[in-house]
């Protein structure tokens, strides 16, 4: 059985937590690490759910070229501070957000940026395909819904996979990271260009 502190080591080296919420956490779930991880993300979540409401007036705005200069991406990804702004961390964040838009092409931020005339133009579509292969008419609005789901998937930023974690969406990635710097993360907007394709 590994001593308190080597498991306080490696939480630490899992989660980023500070040593003492690691130690919480371990007292709190019977030294069992991996229920602890999950505890301190559940932590992480909710105070990144308080921060939520406050403004986001810092920020940067980043760009990225991928190899052989057919795909350019300019973001902007806001936070409370100038001092987070220059945070490694944060700035490893803004990174992972522009190869996620080279590599995953979304073209919203969020699904409430979405207009709401093409969701509706989607949802028309969804069940006429519904229709289409004979399913039930009971199971018709749960397949729109499924289909609307995975649009959004695939459409919105924040509800994307992160390219690097497929166990983790750009939104959790986000989260994460104002659990650890306690400030609000936002990401503002975003230009994806591919060269001959308007």
């Amino acid at each position: 059985m590994a001593s308190l502190s080597a498991l306080v080591k490696e939480l630490r080296a899992k989660t980023g937590a500070g040593i003492l919420d690691c130690q919480n956490a371990l007292k709190e779930t019977n030294n069992d690490i991996e229920k602890a991880i999950d505890r301190l993300r559940q932590k992480g979540l909710a105070a990144a759910q308080k921060k939520a409401g406050r403004e986001t007036k810092e920020g940067v705005i980043s760009a990225y070229i991928h190899a052989g200069n057919k795909i350019g991406v300019l973001v902007e990804v806001n936070c409370e501070t100038d001092f987070v702004a220059r945070n490694d961390e944060f700035q490893a964040l803004v990174k992972d957000i522009l190869l996620q838009i080279a590599a995953a092409h979304p073209v919203y931020v969020k699904r409430e940026d979405v207009p709401p005339e093409l969701i509706e133009r989607e949802k028309a579509i969804y069940l006429a395909q519904a229709k289409e292969m004979g399913k039930p008419e009971p199971a018709w609005e749960k397949i729109v819904q499924g289909k609307l789901e995975k649009f959004y998937q695939e459409q919105c930023l924040l509800e994307q996979t992160f390219i690097k974690d497929p166990n983790v969406t750009i939104k959790d990635l986000v989260n994460e990271k104002i659990a650890k710097l306690g400030e609000n993360i936002t990401i503002s907007r975003f230009t994806r260009y591919q060269l001959g394709q308007e």
